[in-house]
């Protein structure tokens, strides 16, 4: 069954051309325009996510986010230009689970709504997705499609990081924990440098995909789509 996607967004052009988008990949859409009609749309309709524009007429998506929260669990995205609002949108302030920062291309927007619905709905895995990768924990073996991918140990560590949950965003000082964990003093450029190299072997097995998406002053995420 096709999941609903909700967008709030004023610009009439934006929204038409991320609800195509959605819709190439059976996802159902609405779209609104002003801020004070969602609440209420959202209660009467129950939308499987929520596109969420920070800045609208009427009510302001951060309002509109806290007020939703109060009867709702539906997933919410937050889209902003806004840079400094971001450390806020992704804690547990507004209640949002993820956030987009404009300009963005819509393939990622669609690659954001579906590792939130994985997060939130066990069901909702797209088998094209899942079927990608291979990792074999015995062997220290990860494999793209058939592919065995030649990786360091600390490549290894990284990637099977990222696997274990898809979407999230981990910041440098989290994939330093996570991956060095022997004491060894590491700088956060050393990170920067395995994510490069990591990206680079990935590209090879699979130049059609980016699986690693960087996300300016915060650090970085995995998407499987």
């Amino acid at each position: 069954m096709s999941k609903s996607i909700l967008i709030v967004e004023d610009e009439s052009k934006l929204a038409k051309v991320l609800a195509d988008y959605l819709e190439k990949d059976d996802f159902k859409t609405s779209h609104l325009i002003n801020g004070d009609e969602v609440v209420d749309w959202v209660k009467k309709n129950k939308p499987d996510l929520i596109l969420l524009d920070l800045m609208l007429p009427g009510a302001n998506g951060k309002d509109i986010c806290k007020e939703v929260r109060n009867f709702s669990a539906v997933p919410i995205i937050m889209v902003t230009a806004m840079i400094d609002e971001i450390d806020r949108l992704i804690g547990l302030e507004l209640g949002a689970d993820d956030y987009i920062c404009k300009p963005f291309s819509p393939k990622e927007v669609v690659a954001r709504v579906k590792a939130v619905l994985r997060r939130m709905d066990p069901d909702f895995i797209n088998q094209s997705d899942t079927d990608d990768f291979n990792i074999d924990h015995d062997a220290f073996s990860i494999s793209i499609r058939g592919k065995k991918l030649d990786l360091t140990p600390v490549e290894f560590r990284m990637l099977e990081m990222f696997m274990g949950q898809p979407g999230r965003v981990y910041n440098r000082d989290q994939i330093l924990n996570n991956v060095f964990d022997d004491g060894r003093i590491v700088l956060d450029r050393t990170v920067d440098t395995h994510i490069k190299n990591l990206r680079q072997k990935l590209k090879e097995a699979s130049p059609e995909k980016d699986y690693i998406r960087s996300i300016y002053g915060i650090g970085y995420s995995f998407e499987k789509t």
